[in-house]
């Protein structure tokens, strides 16, 4: 196995020191929850475990069973910028009890828990898990059993594709990021209505926040989500910062990794993928399609303005203009809210399903 990058080992050595100046004042380990997924086999649990004083008590905002007021009275220390101010409890054992399997893992370097439960003997829909460290704090976590019934699955970007963000001009991107109130944050018209009625007509459609945003913003994508009514799904975020290989991670090669994993996990659902024109989506969409060509129902694609496309990237123009037209065979739909966006999955979908598999031609794209 090569040696660890410095940028990681820097990292490493810096909370480490971090870490036993803060246990040797009384800090605990303190225990958050991220929605999971699953299917009849297996669950996959996430989590994390962040040192804090005694008293605080661990974010409920990840539950879908968490009432307004708590959400709203979530932690402050986990809102805007001081968010970020975390120390992780890197390799700490956690006990995860899912239905009746039950085991012990440990956190990665970043204090992340990402672990896969086998024979849980849940149903299908939602349920709780229970995670708790050996200092005591204990939660439960949501996760969604998605049924083997259902046909299709939804996947999501968050950034610019929910919700307003203007990445990732560095600037801007800072002052949205560390800054902005969720409270404040622009909705994109039409995004939540379009994604709870895709569930509402194909029963069982689970959905999937795929997002290269780090994993301190969660809480507060959360309370954003709940106060405009999106669907709960798991949000699949990242660990921003140094890796074993390079000072800075991939956001493309995360989305990536996060869609070749659900096509393995799901092998029997198709695709429904929603990104913006912003920065990577179009292209990572058409590769997975080019990749599962049977298996995605289609493509939609938020425009952004020529505005907020020069504030995303520096150009009045899509990203995917820059590269070059994406390639055929992809059924892609393309506008600049939800509900058209809507009506254009539905007659992507429709035209689609009158040809048979061996004689279906792509589709132009619906500009």
């Amino acid at each position: 196995m090569s040696r660890p990058h410095i940028a990681s080992l820097i990292e490493d050595a810096f909370f480490g020191s971090i870490e036993s100046v803060l246990r040797a004042r009384g800090w605990r380990e303190r225990i958050i929850g991220y929605t999971g997924y699953g299917t009849a086999d297996r669950v996959r649990v996430l989590g994390r475990v962040l040192l804090s004083r005694e008293g605080e008590s661990s974010d409920p905002s990840s539950a879908a069973t968490a009432t307004r007021q708590e959400i709203e009275e979530a932690d402050v220390f986990e809102r805007g910028w001081k968010a970020f101010l975390t120390a992780p409890a890197a390799n700490t054992p956690v006990r995860v009890q899912v239905g009746v399997a039950s085991g012990v893992v440990r956190t990665d370097r970043g204090g992340y828990l990402d672990a896969t439960v086998s024979g849980h003997g849940l149903e299908p829909g939602w349920h709780r898990v229970k995670l708790s460290v050996l200092s005591g704090d204990k939660i439960e976590a949501d996760v969604n059993i998605v049924s083997p019934d259902a046909a299709i699955g939804l996947v999501s970007d968050i950034d610019d594709t929910v919700m307003v963000t203007l990445l990732p001009r560095p600037l801007i991107a800072a002052w949205n990021t560390f800054v902005r109130s969720e409270e404040v944050r622009e909705e994109v018209p039409g995004m939540a209505a379009m994604y709870r009625s895709l569930m509402a007509e194909n029963q069982g459609a689970p959905i999937f926040y795929v997002s290269t945003g780090a994993w301190n913003t969660a809480p507060t994508l959360t309370r954003f989500m709940r106060r405009h009514d999106y669907p709960n799904g798991p949000m699949l975020l990242t660990d921003w910062g140094p890796t074993n290989t390079g000072w800075f991670r991939s956001g493309q090669a995360h989305k990536r990794g996060q869609l070749a994993r659900l096509a393995k996990e799901f092998p029997d659902l198709n695709w429904v993928l929603v990104g913006d024109d912003g920065q990577h989506d179009p292209a990572i969409y058409s590769d997975f399609a080019d990749d599962h060509p049977k298996r995605v129902e289609a493509i939609a694609i938020r425009q952004l303005s020529p505005a907020q496309q020069f504030l995303s990237h520096g150009l009045p123009i899509a990203t995917d203009e820059l590269l070059g037209r994406l390639r055929g065979g992809i059924p892609i739909v393309r506008a600049p809210d939800g509900f058209t966006l809507h009506t254009l999955i539905q007659s992507a979908r429709r035209r689609r399903g009158r040809l048979a598999e061996s004689s279906w031609v792509p589709q132009a794209d619906q500009s």
